[in-house]
């Protein structure tokens, strides 16, 4: 009986740790949109009141903190973008998500880091690749310019309401 409980409990293990999904590095995040030679720079910035109304009205979403990480991205000596990270919750865990933009404001990519709800409620690689090469006067509403996804509906909204809240970080705060 104990061989089998352990043979359970094992079986258990190794299905679910297959099941379990590795996220990308934020190197490689922003070294697969920006040159292999880029640098980063990582800082943090406290929102006042008037950055933060201003966010969340420019956003048209929910700003949950005021206190953001970015990091600085430079080639050569000169600034040629930013990376925001956000930390969003999607049903009841969070998500982690970055965000980058070139210096014309331009949504290069979206990537998640970290993602706390069930692994089926991620967006797909087909889905998220059009959040990438965003103009700045890209919309970025679910329903709208982005379509839903049946089943990960929340994951979807989530992700563009993070990106409209990074365009507007780098539009009020960075640039």
């Amino acid at each position: 009986m104990y061989k089998l409980f352990i043979s359970l409990l094992f079986g258990i293990f190794i299905s679910q740790s297959s099941m379990a999904k590795s996220f990308p590095s934020i190197d490689s995040v922003i070294h697969a949109s920006f040159p292999k030679s880029t640098k980063m720079e990582k800082h943090s910035i406290i929102l006042t009141k008037k950055q933060f109304s201003q966010i969340q009205q420019k956003a048209k979403a929910k700003v949950d903190t005021k206190v953001y990480r970015y990091y600085t991205l430079s080639n050569n000596g000169k600034t040629i973008g930013y990376a925001i990270l956000e930390f969003r919750k999607v049903r009841t865990k969070k998500a982690t998500v970055i965000y980058g933009f070139d210096m014309k404001g331009t949504l290069k990519f979206t990537e998640i880091l970290a993602f706390g709800e069930a692994p089926e409620w991620i967006p797909s690689k087909t889905w998220m690749s059009q959040l990438q090469n965003k103009s700045p006067k890209a919309a970025l509403h679910i329903g709208k310019d982005i379509p839903t996804i049946s089943g990960a509906t929340l994951s979807a909204r989530c992700l563009s309401e993070g990106a409209r809240v990074a365009r507007a970080i780098y539009e009020i705060v960075l640039k």
